[in-house]
């Protein structure tokens, strides 16, 4: 009994801490000479925490984000990145808002 309660225990925690785990906004250390800028570009995402518990598209706003600026000009990567969030919150649900915005490049050499 003692070891199916540690089971139990260690795979709610396993789920717990699975669950607040968010997605890593990659970014890249560019030279000059590795790129064109196209022009500036952003974007926003929004995440909401139902009940203040359940994440809904939270923790992938910020990639989200980043993603749909560059592909609003049809670029490779951001440079300058800006990024700025706002929140809302109604009786049920509290919302996050996050905005990304920099100027878009296309890389001469594409890897």
């Amino acid at each position: 009994m003692k070891h199916i309660s540690k089971v139990v225990a260690s795979a709610c925690l396993g789920l717990v801490l699975a669950g607040c785990t968010g997605t890593p906004m990659k970014t890249q250390q560019l030279d000059s000479s590795q790129y064109t800028v196209i022009g500036h570009s952003e974007a926003t995402a929004t995440g909401i925490m139902l009940f203040g518990v359940i994440p809904i598209q939270q923790n992938s706003r910020f990639v989200r984000a980043q993603t749909a600026a560059i592909k609003a000009k049809g670029g490779d990567a951001l440079i300058n990145t800006q990024i700025q969030e706002n929140w809302f919150w109604a009786w049920v649900l509290s919302g996050y808002t996050t905005k990304v915005s920099g100027d878009v490049v296309k890389l001469k050499n594409p890897q």
